[in-house]
């Protein structure tokens, strides 16, 4: 997976009216949430751009860096196909993170929101990876169409061994054949897709249904 580095600006002014001036400066709000739980009560210091959320239970916890970035700064990282380990250097401190969710104004389709998830290399992460199809299915040489479902995938791993795709072979997919999420294995991944899901599939055209009953 590539690194997108991104800069950001720590804030400590969290009202709407702060949120909104932010907006007219061409500045995103945005979050870091921790990748690590820590214990409540919580004995360390926080950072003025910080607070602490506590989890269900009241035991644990993550910490939470607000900060701000800047529109041309993201479009290379939100408006692509592509996924991102993102170092994210905020007024000096760098972090690794992943993308995890976008905010976007249903009518002028801005951005007005986005949360990061700060990552490690001991703790797998959940992400969404794109899927790619190669090779020549034997149900499309035989007349077949094939059709890909499922455009991403749900992974759980280590950041560093996800990939930027998921290439999935399809020599052997025949004519009226489906490949399911149960069928396929990537080393050190988990799939975390419904085992039954439908990846890809070679559905039968007009042409081949006739080619097929001559045959019989």
């Amino acid at each position: 997976m590539k690194t997108f580095q991104l800069n950001g600006t720590a804030r400590t002014d969290l009202g709407k009216k702060a949120v909104k001036e932010l907006r007219k400066q061409n500045l995103i709000p945005a979050v870091l949430n921790g990748g690590e739980l820590v214990d409540l009560p919580y004995t360390g210091t926080l950072k003025p751009c910080e607070k602490l959320v506590e989890l269900t239970g009241g035991k644990k916890g993550i910490i939470v860096t607000d900060f701000t970035v800047t529109k041309d700064s993201v479009r290379k990282l939100v408006y692509t196909p592509d996924i991102f380990a993102v170092e994210l250097n905020i007024d000096g401190e760098k972090k690794m993170a992943v993308l995890k969710d976008l905010q976007f104004h249903p009518v002028t389709d801005n951005i007005l929101h986005m949360d990061f998830l700060e990552v490690t290399d001991k703790k797998p992460v959940v992400m969404e990876v794109p899927v790619q199809l190669e090779g020549h299915s034997e149900g499309v040489r035989a007349g077949g169409k094939l059709s890909l479902s499922m455009r991403k995938l749900k992974v759980k791993a280590i950041y560093t061994n996800i990939p930027e795709r998921l290439v999935i072979n399809i020599d052997n997919l025949g004519l009226g054949k489906t490949l399911q999420v149960g069928d396929l294995h990537f080393e050190g991944l988990e799939l975390m897709n419904a085992k039954n899901a439908v990846v890809c599939a070679v559905n039968l055209t007009r042409a081949a249904r006739g080619a097929q009953a001559k045959q019989d």
